[in-house]
């Protein structure tokens, strides 16, 4: 734990009240004046904190600002997911650190966001837009011991997860449109990019890669984009603190990440087809260069779609681009 994970660790727990630079100093076994070195350096990052020489520190006020000192602080310890957590100013796509810190052999786990993206992506190749400080993108790294084929189920236990976290830090009610986009008023706020790297029958590792839209204003999207993409600020109609969300993804990723690694996918199937819309409805799937058209009718056992066709048939669909027919 370093020094600035202690300290906001320590004024967070405290929830408003002092605490004593030498208590701190002490607990860390250091001096009192590099206690006071950190918190003008917390200051200079936008973090407003009371200093009394009789009462302590306080703290008042934090920036919206992703930095993984406070994510760690706030998280706390015992956890797989956001054990380690990496911040960047600016990496071409937060996929591509992770897919490095996974051939070096780095445990799963392990967090890296970006406040902005110079070659953000998606699915089929797709480019995602990620300005500076607007939004949340970021990826883990994760090894579960599942087979390959059922590694859809953590696009479905992410897309729970992102839609429970934008609800409890909004008021929100997102929907999921399968396999990986999260909708607001049909318009999407979120995406679920995940990269698998496997052997034959065993999980190599996995990048949950995520982004979501949050305090763009309508003027950020580029004019085509506008009647298929939202951000939580239009919706909400003010900002949304990005640390806050932050925190409770990660937390609610734990919580689906460890449902699925003890053999509870159930659970989350079953909460994702609360939130789905394309369950019930006539769609259309592309699958390669194949196109299947049907009634999507639920959600299999392994993550995947099943799909009633127009002649019966009962398709197993594990990915593809899914519109609704009108």
């Amino acid at each position: 734990m370093t020094i600035d994970v202690f300290i906001l660790t320590a004024l967070r727990s405290a929830e408003g009240a002092s605490v004593s630079g030498g208590e701190i100093a002490k607990k860390l076994g250091v001096t009192r004046a590099a206690v006071w070195a950190r918190i003008r350096e917390l200051r200079s990052l936008g973090y407003e904190i009371e200093a009394s020489p009789h009462e302590g520190y306080r703290l008042l006020h934090t920036p919206d600002l992703l930095l993984a000192d406070d994510l760690l602080a706030r998280l706390g310890t015992g956890r797989i997911i956001g054990r380690d957590i990496r911040v960047f100013q600016e990496t071409t796509s937060t996929n591509d650190i992770i897919e490095r810190l996974a051939v070096d052999g780095v445990r799963e786990g392990v967090v890296v966001l970006a406040e902005s993206q110079s070659k953000g992506r998606g699915r089929l190749g797709r480019e995602w837009m990620s300005p500076a400080g607007k939004g949340i993108w970021l990826s883990v790294l994760l090894r579960p011991k599942l087979l390959p084929h059922e590694t859809t189920q953590l696009t479905i236990a992410a897309s729970t997860s992102v839609a429970r976290a934008i609800q409890s830090e909004t008021g929100l009610a997102p929907e999921v449109k399968w396999p990986n986009d999260i909708l607001l008023g049909n318009r999407k706020v979120s995406g679920i990019l995940t990269e698998l790297h496997a052997e034959l029958d065993r999980v190599k590792y996995i990048i949950l890669g995520l982004g979501i839209d949050v305090n763009q204003e309508e003027t950020d999207f580029p004019v085509p984009m506008r009647s298929i993409a939202t951000s939580l600020r239009i919706e909400t109609k003010h900002s949304v603190n990005r640390s806050n969300l932050a925190v409770a993804l990660l937390r609610e990723l734990e919580r689906d990440y460890s449902r699925i690694c003890r053999g509870q996918f159930e659970a989350i199937a079953n909460e994702w087809e609360a939130l789905c819309s394309t369950l019930g409805r006539d769609v259309s799937v592309r699958v390669g260069e194949r196109w299947v058209h049907g009634r999507a009718e639920s959600l299999a056992n392994d993550g995947a779609l099943l799909l009633r066709t127009q002649h019966g048939h009962l398709e197993h669909i594990t990915g593809g681009d899914v519109s609704l027919r009108k």
